[in-house]
């Protein structure tokens, strides 16, 4: 399950916005938000993309896409 909290703090704290990064890795915006609301529910290519283009190490990338959230 992706952290999609901390994915949205990511992409502001790289100063860029989620219309940019849906742009950079090569989907529509409307597809990037409705893959937002779906907790995250992107393909390994995109999330390779998404950690390439944010520049994220690889702890961020796990503690985003391979979160466990209990409640």
């Amino acid at each position: 399950m992706v952290n999609v909290s901390k994915l949205k703090g990511k992409i502001i704290e790289r100063n860029t916005t989620q219309e940019a990064l849906a742009k950079d890795i090569g989907i529509d915006k409307s597809t990037f938000y409705r893959k937002m609301k779906q907790n995250g529910s992107f393909s390994i290519q995109e999330v390779n993309l998404i950690v390439s283009s944010l520049s994220l190490s690889k702890d961020e990338a796990l503690s985003i896409f391979f979160s466990e959230i209990v409640a």
